[in-house]
């Protein structure tokens, strides 16, 4: 297995290549000046030109791209163009609240999911499976920014059961913490526990009609068994796929339900940086995305072979 790692880690390398020039040249070929957000009313041709020496957009863009690519190889992702503070520092400051919020949307998630979705396999075309089905369809149709404001004004503004917005570190208060992310998770997770519902239900008629499991109930096994122990751990192979590219996705997912709940993470930065053209930071926010997808690529194959070992990785 670790030959594997190795060489899946060799692979990624001009992947993430690719992935920076990709980054790099989209960004740079996006409308809008960082020197008009900076200088604001004085925008005489000189002061644009000045503000472009400084931050080397007045170079060649394939000689922007070599620097740049230069920094990162060791470890620099550069400054802010407009708080002039290290792109790293800045993302690391709102990484925690991010990860907070996607590791809670996708446990939130999973809780729904896979026990409905197992109920609705093993009770096929009975009311519950209508229902399951139903909640599938409303979780994909809707997107999480309309989720988001719903639950704002039933649970927060009506019932005044939750905070509205904000966020509260979990050691400061954990309480309040729990309060606060209750409802972007919630928004958040709602579609892929929508999807994992359907990936759950569909594998587990499929390996429900396998013939060892068939073989277990003959042999008398109890439904427990046969549910949890022989068909669930095989029928969790495809939804681990969808996991995996959930977990890749958390900051990509949460740039629109951080705005909604005003919540301080790296997707709302995203938001921020875009507006102020801010390039430094949106390409670290990016590459970082990128990378997440990856990894989490790499987290569901060695997944695999645990649940199921007939998986090889010589």
């Amino acid at each position: 297995m670790t030959t594997y790692v190795l060489r899946r880690l060799l692979l990624m390398l001009p992947v993430a290549f690719l992935v920076t020039v990709g980054v790099f040249m989209l960004i740079h070929l996006t409308p809008g000046d960082p020197a008009l957000i900076l200088l604001g009313e004085d925008r005489s041709p000189q002061a644009i030109a000045d503000i472009h020496r400084q931050l080397g957009l007045d170079k060649p863009i394939y000689i922007q791209y070599v620097i740049w690519l230069g920094r990162i190889a060791h470890g620099d992702f550069g400054r802010s163009i407009t708080t002039h503070q290290p792109v790293s520092a800045a993302i690391t400051e709102r990484l925690p609240a991010t990860l907070e919020l996607g590791i809670v949307a996708l446990v939130w998630s999973l809780l729904v999911a896979i026990p409905l979705g197992t109920i609705a396999a093993v009770r096929r075309g009975s009311a519950l499976d209508y229902l399951a089905t139903g909640i599938t369809v409303a979780g994909v149709s809707l997107p999480n920014f309309f989720i988001g404001v719903v639950l704002i004004f039933v649970l927060s503004v009506t019932l005044r059961l939750f905070p509205f917005g904000g966020y509260i570190p979990f050691a400061q208060d954990p309480i309040e913490s729990i309060r606060h992310v209750v409802l972007p998770a919630i928004a958040l997770g709602t579609a892929g526990a929508a999807i994992n519902m359907r990936f759950t239900r569909s594998s587990m008629i499929e390996v429900l009609n396998y013939d060892y499991v068939r073989t277990a109930w003959a042999k008398g096994a109890s439904w427990r068994r046969v549910i949890f122990i022989h068909a669930l751990k095989n029928a969790l192979i495809p939804v681990v796929t969808i996991v995996g590219l959930q977990i890749g996705g958390i900051i990509e997912g949460a740039v629109v339900t951080e705005t909604v709940f005003t919540w301080p993470g790296v997707g709302r930065l995203a938001v921020e940086s875009i507006s102020d053209r801010d390039y430094t930071v949106v390409q670290g926010i990016v590459l970082l995305a990128a990378f997440s997808y990856m990894f989490a690529n790499l987290l569901v194959d060695l997944v695999y072979g645990w649940l199921d070992p007939r998986i090889s990785y010589a």
